[in-house]
């Protein structure tokens, strides 16, 4: 490895110089004794370092921010407790494929492995759940380490790696020098598909009479989405978006059918289980999306295109499979489909293609307004995607409100959703949205959240107020953990065991908002709906939380039980829809 002129500073000089020479711009994150040494040439630096409250906040700020930027995203904790606060977040990072680099204080290296104060073994801890780490106990070895650990988050299948540096190695005197090209023997992302299988995959592409295109997260990961939009637009091939894909294709689309699933648009899914061929373009076939393996698409033919050679395969045998960056397989795609097209070679998909434009207007996602006259969920999210616009970045937690948002907020746009997919985490929302106006100061941000998801990340509230970052936060507040409920509802006879939250009445969410500096509004009637929103898009100056009070038995419709077929679909609780293949 060659290397720059060495300059001699401690080993925290060097990482903080280090991350500097990685480009980075702005660390969440909150210091503590293994990590402190770091902090003081920070004071320096021209990194923007943000104070976060809780260590889980900084880690998913780091993802929100490597979400809308496209950069990778940084966090920083101390040893022991500090460190183990990530967890949540980088398992999380690992599960969407999110570039983030966590920098961990270590106690000194004599210390280490004898259960010295706040010591834990975060690289033996985080080894399943980070893309690659590193322990770094002598302090010539940072500038490497931060080099290699930035290509490796960033490159093939993007991901956490986590750096723990020994304070002892942050305490001595080293010499700093910036590696000029990377030696990663074991590491060899193949970006570039096999011409063959591309070939391939057009004769399939060709024959078949019910094709789909089933775009999965990694195609935003691509940046993918003007090829998306070409190779679409060339076949006439329908396109269904998973949770992680929101956006990559605009909803207005017209061959777009909405998200698949498990809470996915009744043509989704139907096109999925009545298909002939799937073409995978980087989605992993998961369980959220296929429900009962064994009869998921029974007679469909695979096409499998990923940048991890792991996926492929892993849970649908692929008939053809494809290694490479979902940008470039598209791309090689559509390059000769457009060749065969001059050649009067087309596919013939027009059955199939009215067949389930049939599907999608009789079946719309559509919810009814409570007898009552209370507020419904979905109404919210309905006017506030029509009035925040487009443009729009949205953040979700995980659960009824996280459907919610996916169905009844139109997304035209890529990088404008961000959620927590693989993992599910609670409390993910609301820092994500910090990490995205950190990083799009200029974009509007919404973090739509639950009452539950809420209570577990809301102190971030304080950062955001304090460092002026002015994120707007939609509460669905239902009194519930909703999601949970609908299964209490649905599986459990009405028995609702500790899912009832009594937030309408603790705490007071305008009251806590106000608390932490920030704007608090409350709504709970559909006439005042779009004059609080409006009023909440009115105030840029200081952070928004709004408390929408909805009707608590809302449920999320369309769905399928877990480890059911896809076939057992129901529209509504008791209505099931047909999709039986006489009608194509």
């Amino acid at each position: 490895m060659s290397q720059q002129a060495g300059v001699t500073m401690n080993g925290a000089q060097s990482l903080i110089r280090s991350l500097e020479a990685a480009g980075v711009e702005h660390i969440f994150g909150i210091p503590g004794g293994a990590i402190l040494p770091a902090y003081d040439p920070l004071m320096d630096s021209s990194i923007r370092h943000i104070l976060v409250r809780h260590e889980q906040g900084a880690g998913h700020a780091a993802q929100g921010y490597a979400e809308v930027t496209g950069r990778v995203g940084v966090c920083m904790a101390t040893s022991g407790p500090g460190a183990t606060n990530l967890v949540t977040p980088l398992a999380d990072a690992y599960m969407d494929s999110v570039p983030v680099v966590a920098v961990t204080g270590q106690v000194g290296a004599a210390s280490i492995g004898t259960d010295a104060f706040q010591e834990a073994d975060i690289r033996g801890i985080t080894m399943p759940i980070t893309k690659h780490n590193f322990l770094v106990k002598d302090p010539a070895e940072i500038p490497r380490t931060i080099a290699e650990a930035f290509h490796i988050a960033r490159t093939g299948r993007p991901g956490p790696v986590l750096v723990d540096v020994a304070k002892s190695a942050l305490q001595a005197t080293t010499s700093y020098t910036w590696p000029t090209e990377l030696n990663l023997p074991g590491y060899r992302p193949v970006t570039r598909p096999h011409a063959k299988q591309i070939k391939e995959a057009v004769r399939l592409i060709l024959e078949a009479k019910r094709p789909v295109l089933y775009v999965g997260g990694g195609t935003i990961r691509a940046g993918a989405s003007r090829e998306l939009l070409e190779l679409a637009d060339l076949t006439g091939i329908p396109v269904v978006t998973t949770l992680m894909a929101r956006g990559a294709l605009p909803d207005s689309h017209p061959q777009h059918l909405g998200m698949p699933g498990m809470h996915g648009t009744v043509a989704a899914v139907a096109a999925l289980q009545r298909s002939d061929l799937i073409v995978s373009l980087g989605a992993r076939f998961d369980d959220r999306v296929t429900g009962n393996l064994d009869s998921f698409a029974p007679g469909a033919l695979v096409i499998h295109a990923d940048i991890d050679p792991a996926e492929i395969g892993k849970n649908r045998t692929a008939d053809v499979p494809i290694v490479g960056d979902c940008r470039e397989v598209i791309g090689d795609l559509t390059t000769l489909l457009r060749t065969e097209a001059t050649g009067g070679h087309t596919g013939d998909y027009e059955a199939w293609v009215d067949y389930l434009a049939g599907l999608k207007k009789r079946y719309p996602v559509a919810y009814d307004a409570p007898a009552d006259g209370s507020l419904a969920p979905q109404y919210v999210l309905e006017r506030l995607s029509a009035i925040a616009g487009p443009d729009t970045i949205y953040t979700s937690g995980v659960g009824q409100h996280q459907m919610w948002a996916s169905h009844f907020i139109d997304f035209e746009k890529p990088g404008t959703w961000i959620n927590s997919g693989g993992l599910g985490t609670m409390g993910f929302s609301l820092p994500a949205a910090m990490g995205a106006k950190v990083g799009r100061p200029d974009a509007t941000v919404w973090s739509i959240d639950g009452d539950g998801c809420f209570q577990m990340t809301n102190q971030e509230l304080a950062t955001c107020a304090i460092n002026d970052i002015p994120i707007k936060v939609a509460v669905i507040n239902n009194e519930s953990l909703g999601m949970v409920r609908q299964w209490q509802t649905l599986f459990y006879n009405e028995r609702y065991s500790h899912t009832d939250l009594e937030s309408k009445r603790i705490p007071d969410f305008v009251k806590l908002a106000e608390a932490y500096g920030c704007e608090g509004l409350a709504c709970d009637s559909p006439h005042d709906v779009d004059a609080t929103i409006e009023k909440a898009m009115a105030i840029d100056d200081r952070p928004v939380v709004v408390d929408f009070r909805v009707h608590r038995d809302a449920m999320v419709w369309p769905m399928v039980a877990a480890g059911t077929s896809n076939d057992d679909i129901k529209y509504a609780r008791n209505l099931a829809p047909k999709f039986d293949e006489d009608e194509l």
